[in-house]
C-alpha cells in the first residue's frame, strides 16, 4: 500500500466514524477475512481484491466517500446485496468497494399517492413488506428478493416475474437520489406521475450498473393489493402452445394476467433433484410447463382461468393442469420456479444466457437454437425457463457429466455466438434483465451499432470524466 492509498483509508475512516448512525464502528474493512463476502459474485465466477470495503450509513457519507475517492483518483465499485449474475458489482482489483447495505431505511410511505421512498440498501422484501403494511403492493418480485437491494434492482433495471403486468424496475421508479462521480448529490426524489420539465434524468442511472453515479434512494410506485389471486401449474404441448395460451388468457383476463412463466423438463428435474422440499405437482413427466398467476380486484379470476384452460385442452394446447387450492399450494408451485437458479448452481457451472425476444419468436428461437446446438454437441443439456409473457428466456447450457461439462464450458465463445447471433436475427437482446457487467461488456460490441456505443460512451464521459465509477463494467 502506498502513501496516497494509506491517506485515503484514513480519510474514509474519519468519514464513517462521523456517521450519524452507529458512529465509531469499523466501517472501513481491509482484512482479507472481512473483505471476502464482498469480493466474489453470486455465481462464483468473478473475484477481485478491492483496496477496501467502506460501509457508509447515509447519503451525505456516501457523497463524502465518493468525493474523497475522486480527489485521490481511485476507482469505486458500488454494491448492494451482491446477488447479480454478470459480475457487475464485483471488484476487479484496487477499487474502493462502496457497500450500500447500511442505507436501509424506509423514509416515507404515502399511501394516498401510491408511493414509497426508500434507501438503496433496503432489500426488495423489506420494501414489499412496507407496502403491505399500508395495504399496498410493490410488485417487483424475483427469487433473490430477500437479499437483493433496491439500489441493485434499479442499477440493473431488474425484471422478475411480474413484468408482464407492472413493468421493469425502470417503470416502477418515480424519482431518485444519486451521488454523482464528483461527490455532489442530485436530489431527484419526486413522487410525480407527470413532470415534463426537460430530460428525465433518472433514466440515465437506472440500468447503468453504477457506471454513472450511485443511487442512494428512490421513490417507487405502489399499487392496490389484489383481492383475488389464482395460480396454476399447466402442462402445454410446446412453447408455441404456451404463447397462444397466453394470448387467449390475456384476451379474457387483460392485465389481471400477472405472471406467465415457461419451464422445461430439465429445469423442473434439477429443482426436484436438489431442493429438499420440492415435489412435482403432477405425476407424469412432460416436456413443457407454464406457471400462470392471475390477480386483481375481480372475484371471477378462478373461473376465467379454469374456463381458458378447459378451452386449451379442447384445442390441444393444454395437456394437464393443477390450480392451487390454498396459499400453501400456491407458494409450493412458485418455489419450483424460483429455485431453478439455485438448483442449477448446486448442479455446477453452465453457460448462461439471459435473452429478450419478441414473444412471437420464442418458439422459433427454442427450435432453431436447440437444433444448432445439438448439431455440434448432441448430448448438450438445455435448461430453458423464463418470463415468456415479456419475452425473457433464461437459456442455460451444460453437460450432465462433469468432465464433459468442463470441455463444454471451454467452448463458451462458440456457444455464445450461436445463441446470440440467432437472438439478434430474431430482433432480440443478449441481456434482458441481468445487465452486462463484466460478463457481456465485450459481447455487446458485436450486437450494438458503433453509433449506439459512442452515444453511451459520450454519456459516460459527461457524467464520469475520470472514468472512476465502476470501471470495467458495461462499457
Amino acid at each position: 500500500m502506498n502513501a496516497q492509498q494509506a491517506e485515503l483509508l484514513d480519510k474514509l475512516r474519519r468519514i464513517t466514524s462521523a456517521d450519524t448512525v452507529r458512529p465509531f464502528g469499523n466501517f472501513v474493512l481491509t482484512e482479507a477475512v472481512d473483505l471476502a463476502p464482498f469480493c466474489t459474485d453470486w455465481r462464483g465466477r468473478y473475484t477481485g481484491q478491492p483496496l477496501c470495503v467502506v460501509l457508509p450509513s447515509d447519503t451525505e457519507a456516501v457523497a463524502a466517500v465518493v468525493s474523497a475517492c475522486a480527489a485521490a483518483g481511485v476507482p469505486m465499485v458500488p454494491q448492494g446485496g451482491n446477488t447479480g449474475l454478470c459480475g457487475g458489482a464485483t471488484p476487479i482489483g484496487g477499487e474502493v468497494l462502496i457497500s450500500l447495505r447500511r442505507l436501509n431505511r424506509i423514509r416515507y410511505v404515502d399511501a394516498d399517492n401510491n408511493a414509497i421512498t426508500v434507501e438503496a440498501g433496503c432489500t426488495l422484501q423489506v420494501v414489499q413488506e412496507a407496502a403491505t403494511s399500508v395495504d399496498r403492493l410493490f410488485p417487483l418480485s424475483l427469487a433473490a428478493e430477500g437479499s437483493a437491494t433496491i439500489g441493485g434492482n434499479l442499477s440493473t433495471n431488474a425484471g422478475g416475474v411480474q413484468v408482464l403486468r407492472y413493468g421493469n424496475a425502470r417503470d416502477l421508479a418515480l424519482g431518485l437520489e444519486v451521488v454523482l462521480a464528483d461527490g455532489s448529490i442530485w436530489h431527484g426524489l419526486r413522487a410525480l406521475r407527470k413532470d415534463n420539465t426537460g430530460y428525465d434524468l433518472k433514466h440515465l442511472f437506472i440500468g447503468a450498473e453504477g457506471t454513472l453515479g450511485l443511487i442512494t434512494a428512490a421513490t417507487l410506485k405502489l399499487f392496490p393489493q389484489p383481492r383475488e389471486t389464482v395460480t396454476a401449474w399447466v402442462v402445454v404441448t410446446d412453447p408455441l402452445a404456451a404463447v397462444r395460451l397466453l394470448g387467449n388468457l390475456r384476451a379474457v383476463a387483460g392485465d389481471n394476467v400477472t405472471a406467465f412463466e415457461l419451464i422445461d423438463r430439465a429445469s423442473l428435474a434439477l429443482v426436484l433433484q436438489h431442493m429438499e422440499k420440492a415435489r412435482a405437482p403432477l405425476q407424469a413427466k412432460h416436456d413443457w410447463y407454464v406457471l400462470i398467476e392471475l390477480s386483481g380486484a375481480q372475484y371471477q379470476l378462478h373461473d376465467i382461468l379454469e374456463q381458458t384452460l378447459q378451452e386449451g385442452v379442447g384445442s390441444g394446447q393444454v395437456i394437464d393442469a393443477v390450480i392451487a387450492k390454498s396459499e400453501v399450494q400456491r407458494l409450493e408451485l412458485w418455489a419450483l420456479r424460483e429455485n431453478i437458479s439455485e438448483a442449477q448452481k448446486l448442479e455446477g457451472i453452465s453457460i448462461k444466457h439471459d435473452i429478450g425476444l419478441p414473444v412471437s419468436r420464442i418458439d422459433e428461437f427454442i427450435q432453431r437454437a436447440g437444433t444448432a446446438l445439438k448439431a455440434i454437441s448432441p448430448d448438450v443439456r438445455i435448461v430453458c425457463f423464463g418470463h415468456v409473457g415479456d419475452g425473457n428466456l433464461h437459456y442455460n447450457l451444460s453437460k450432465v457429466n462433469a468432465l464433459s461439462n468442463e470441455d463444454f464450458i471451454a467452448q463458451t465463445p462458440v456457444i455464445n455466438r450461436i445463441v446470440y447471433d440467432l437472438v439478434c436475427e430474431l430482433g432480440g437482446s443478449i441481456s434482458a434483465e441481468h445487465g452486462l457487467g463484466q460478463l457481456k461488456r465485450n459481447e455487446v460490441l458485436q450486437y450494438k451499432s458503433m453509433t449506439e456505443m459512442n452515444l453511451m460512451r459520450s454519456v459516460k464521459a459527461a457524467l464520469d470524466p475520470q472514468g472512476l465509477m465502476n470501471p470495467g463494467k458495461l462499457l
